[in-house]
């Protein structure tokens, strides 16, 4: 059987956005985002980050940069009690700096190749899994791969016609029992807090 996952954006939903976060001195946790994230884990939610890095072909850090700041991202959650299960990224940009990466491609958001080669690799259920991201291009990549429900938090709000639900943030969102499975779940609402 097919294991469910959380799909979570990474800047504005687990690290604050301060702009192409690309080293560890500027990543920041959400707050609550980790919490969020292990009392997922501990109910069978596998966690999943899919996130867009084209910092990396602006040229505003390296790939190597990038990979660092992961590894420690991943240990830090996995100390924490939530640890991911596959973090999917996309360097590429149409308009970067960086040659081997500009381009256009499958993965970058709102196309949905980064959800579907995880889905692929991890031998997740599209339809039982939940997204959640703070833009319009993370919705539109998980109906596009056939994510089973969509919410989007913080300044993804104003994107709420896309999204199943919307939320302050992510420990919101949990709060509000926003993320659980589409098959088992009452019409579309949203979380106040």
């Amino acid at each position: 059987m097919s294991a469910r996952a959380v799909f979570l954006d990474r800047d504005g939903v687990v690290n604050v956005d301060h702009g192409y976060v690309g080293r560890w001195q500027d990543f920041e946790f959400v707050p609550g985002a980790v919490d969020a994230m292990q009392r997922l884990h501990e109910a069978g939610w596998r966690l999943v980050v899919v996130t867009n890095q084209s910092g990396i072909a602006r040229g505003y850090y390296s790939e190597a940069d990038y990979e660092a700041l992961t590894a420690r991202m991943k240990a830090e959650l996995a100390a924490a009690g939530a640890p991911l299960a596959g973090v999917y990224h996309c360097p590429h940009h149409p308009k970067g700096t960086v040659a081997a990466y500009t381009r256009d491609c499958g993965c970058r958001k709102p196309a949905p190749g980064l959800i579907l080669c995880a889905a692929q690799e991890l031998g997740l259920s599209l339809a039982d899994s939940v997204l959640v991201g703070d833009k319009a291009s993370d919705a539109e990549a998980a109906r596009a791969a056939g994510v089973g429900r969509v919410v989007l938090v913080a300044d993804g709000a104003a994107d709420a016609a896309l999204a199943d639900a919307t939320a302050p943030s992510l420990a919101a969102a949990l709060a509000a029992s926003l993320i659980q499975p589409s098959r088992s779940i009452p019409a579309a609402r949203s979380a106040s807090t």
